[in-house]
């Protein structure tokens, strides 16, 4: 049930909750939050914790598609769906540097690196944050190039593969230095632009149409 269509009372125990869950395991991680953590910090019983909750792994997932969802409509209200008349150059610039500062919100880095940690015991974390985050930026780019293709404005008669070649050149060495390093910083301006130009200049080699 979306929290939307919930009674007032008990849209606000739900809200109190998460802001529980969600400061505890952005700080302590999945494995070290205890649900009586979750319970106190909320101000609610674990009785109630666990009516609204079900289980600590759900618990977590439904924080982080919240906060990987609100990240991915800022996102969106950043650089609007891209169309057939839109610049296929201007819109790569935008979009790989709203991106690439969406990835390295400090949050969002701890998110992935817990469901990288529990993928093995828990699959479905990994897979909600790959389809909501990267996912979601893959099928976006595969729209965009599908119709810049028919218009005759990219190069891309594989859409699906090109989207996921462009994604992963603006996720590759920043995100995955930060990630590995636990650096929570986002990237300088300067370094962040430097590397979105290279990332465009080379998919652009490989698919542009009528531009150097």
């Amino acid at each position: 049930m979306s929290s939307e269509t919930l009674p007032p009372r008990v849209r606000r125990t739900r809200e109190k909750i998460l802001a529980a869950a969600t400061e505890l395991f952005l700080s302590k991680g999945f494995v070290e939050t205890r649900m009586d953590e979750v319970a106190a910090q909320a101000k609610v019983s674990k009785q109630t914790l666990y009516a609204h909750a079900g289980t600590k792994e759900a618990l977590f997932l439904e924080m982080a598609e919240r906060m990987i969802a609100e990240a991915v409509a800022a996102q969106r209200k950043a650089t609007a769906e891209p169309q057939q008349a839109d610049d296929p150059h201007t819109f790569l610039l935008a979009h790989a540097r709203q991106q690439l500062r969406t990835a390295h919100d400090p949050n969002l880095m701890q998110i992935r690196r817990v469901a990288i940690a529990e993928a093995a015991r828990f699959p479905d974390f990994g897979k909600a944050v790959f389809e909501l985050g990267p996912g979601s930026s893959i099928n976006r780019l595969e729209r965009a190039f599908t119709k810049w293709h028919a218009a005759g404005k990219l190069n891309t008669p594989e859409p699906h593969r090109a989207a996921e070649t462009f994604n992963w050149l603006i996720m590759g060495g920043p995100t995955s230095e930060a990630m590995l390093t636990g650096a929570a910083k986002t990237l300088k301006p300067g370094a962040a632009d430097a590397h979105v130009a290279e990332c465009v200049r080379v998919f652009w080699a490989a698919h542009g149409v009528g531009r150097a």
